[in-house]
């Protein structure tokens, strides 16, 4: 069950599950490492001596999970509920249907300091459930390996019935180091046969074998009983290495064997046989191993010069130029800039102006290099681009309209020509700085539909008090963004940052709000393209993301 530690979340559901619980911890990050990458826990949960509410048979188990909601980040401490339950089936999981069989109350931290939590399960009014328990379990996941595909089924099983024939079904369980066993997964039951063949299943690589290809794995088939009362067939034991060993040189099969039947028959050779029927292996590749393998990232800076931000004269002017303090796009162009650059790969960013009159001539431009090199528009830093930006300012007239979609589709130019490379090698951030008032919104919506599908990110600083609605609109968040035909973006790749709302907020805060849906974008269009990340280059200013001091 995936969700962020410290994030105030609505109640989140476990059934019976055929595999575990996730939980991702998201560190709270400095303001110099917005992309931190996440750390993750797995959490079991097992129940002992339940009450038994049904009258012809036993219960049916399930258990809820609820975190308590504080509407804030609250780090330090974070309330989790367990609710047990005995489901009829007919709604989700806690409904007035289900009988309520306890409940127990703990913390985050307390699973993860004590790694196994086992409390006793209580009723209404603090009254205990009987001798009703209930234990958590949590393991930390190193990593994140991807998961497997596998296919399973089985010959000439032990027919268990009297009068029908065995209903099989294949559980498999990871043998942990203090070898407890974990249940990976459960198939589901193939009604009346002796040689099923199973559903294939995908299950990551952390709950499988904890990412460690000789962990030892236990599978064990059962004859399904309606009351719960399963009847063994056999079991085997297995790795995944020999698993993936054993479909290259089709040796595919276990023999499931029952310890009882092989101590006291004779001639017993085996309950059975379970073939391995395919095995296909999907690496998930992280925003960190993109990084680690060479991807760089480059953001180009595109400021609004259009006459809706007022005359830089003005000191109402949204530009206006002042000796002694910066303006309000200098102050925005600084403190998210700052944030950027750690992330950029050469520490150049290519500048942009658009919606001004630019000499010689003096013609309306939409996109043009603000150090006026059409050249070569990069500059050092961040204070490279101040000081181009400062430059500039007195040698330009702010005009319009205000024309977002030439500035998106050069960068998308440059995306589509690294595109071509079918690798994982660069990828592209366009930062721009607007006062919010867009006039070739049809333009921009269909910009933004051809980029989703190009390496390639936006980030819209809002600057000012204007409405920002427009805005609001291309960030996808509230919807799916479509083009004026009616197709829709491939990936959400736009962020918008009110900057008012920041400026008297941490540096942390400012940076997880600019940069929060940057890992995800990366990832979302390397794995949409199937390019895997490089190899891992030397670790120099030019072939690795910096990391920031």
């Amino acid at each position: 069950m995936p969700f962020t530690h410290g994030a105030a979340c609505p109640p989140s559901r476990l059934a019976a599950p055929r595999a575990a619980a996730t939980m991702g911890e998201a560190p709270e990050p400095s303001s110099q490492a917005p992309l931190a990458v996440l750390s993750k826990v797995e959490l079991r949960v097992s129940c002992k001596h339940l009450l038994d509410r049904d009258t012809l048979n036993k219960s049916d188990p399930c258990v809820l999970l609820l975190m308590q909601s504080q509407g804030q980040w609250v780090e330090e401490v974070q309330k989790l509920r367990f609710e047990v339950y005995d489901s009829h089936g007919h709604a989700g999981v806690g409904t007035h249907d289900d009988d309520f069989l306890g409940g127990m109350e703990c913390t985050v931290g307390q699973i993860v300091a004590q790694k196994r939590v086992t409390k006793p399960l209580f009723l209404k009014y603090g009254k205990f459930a009987g001798k009703s328990t209930i234990t958590v379990i949590s393991e930390e996941i190193s990593g994140n390996n991807g998961y497997v595909e596998l296919a399973f089924r089985a010959k000439k099983l032990d027919d268990k019935d009297l009068f029908s024939k065995s209903d099989p079904f294949l559980e498999i369980y990871r043998i942990d180091d203090d070898r407890s066993e974990q249940l990976v997964y459960r198939t589901e039951v193939v009604k009346n046969n002796l040689s099923p063949i199973w559903e294939p299943f995908k299950v990551s690589l952390n709950s499988l074998c904890s990412c460690e290809e000789k962990r030892k794995l236990r599978c064990v088939v059962w004859d399904y009983d309606s009351r719960g009362k399963h009847d063994f067939i056999g079991e085997f034991f297995t790795t995944f290495e020999e698993m993936q060993k054993a479909m290259g040189e089709n040796k595919v099969q276990w023999e499931c064997m029952n310890p009882k039947y092989k101590i006291k028959k004779r001639n017993y050779k085996n309950s059975g046989v379970v073939v391995l029927l395919d095995l296909k292996i999907h690496r998930v590749y992280s925003f960190l191993d993109y990084i680690m393998g060479g991807c760089q990232i480059h953001f180009t800076v595109a400021i609004d010069f259009t006459a809706s931000n007022g005359d830089p004269r003005n000191s109402c002017s949204l530009h206006y130029i002042n000796p002694y303090q910066p303006n309000e796009y200098l102050k925005a162009l600084v403190a998210v800039g700052e944030i950027c650059q750690d992330y950029d790969s050469d520490k150049k960013f290519s500048a942009l102006g658009f919606g001004a009159r630019i000499p010689p001539k003096y013609e309306v431009s939409h996109d043009f290099a603000i150090n006026f090199n059409p050249d070569n528009d990069e500059c050092e830093g961040i204070q490279g681009v101040v000081e181009s930006y400062q430059s500039c300012l007195p040698k330009i007239q702010l005009y319009g309209p205000t024309n977002v979609a030439p500035i998106i589709s050069k960068v998308a130019r440059v995306a589509a020509d690294e595109e071509r490379t079918k690798e994982a090698s660069q990828y592209f951030i366009l930062l721009i700085l607007t006062d919010g008032v867009v006039t070739d919104m049809a333009d921009t919506r269909e910009a933004i539909v051809r980029a989703s599908y190009l390496p390639m990110s936006i980030i819209i600083v809002g600057v000012g008090n204007a409405d920002f609605t427009d805005m609001q609109i291309l960030d996808g968040d509230d919807g799916i963004l479509r083009s004026p035909r009616g197709e829709p973006v491939l990936r959400d790749i736009v962020q918008f940052v009110p900057f008012r709302e920041f400026k008297n907020a941490s540096p942390t805060a400012l940076a997880k709000c600019v940069l929060a849906e940057v890992p995800k974008q990366v990832v979302e269009y390397y794995s949409y393209k199937a390019f895997p990340p490089r190899c891992p280059q030397p670790d120099t200013p030019d072939s690795s993301l910096s990391s920031p001091q």
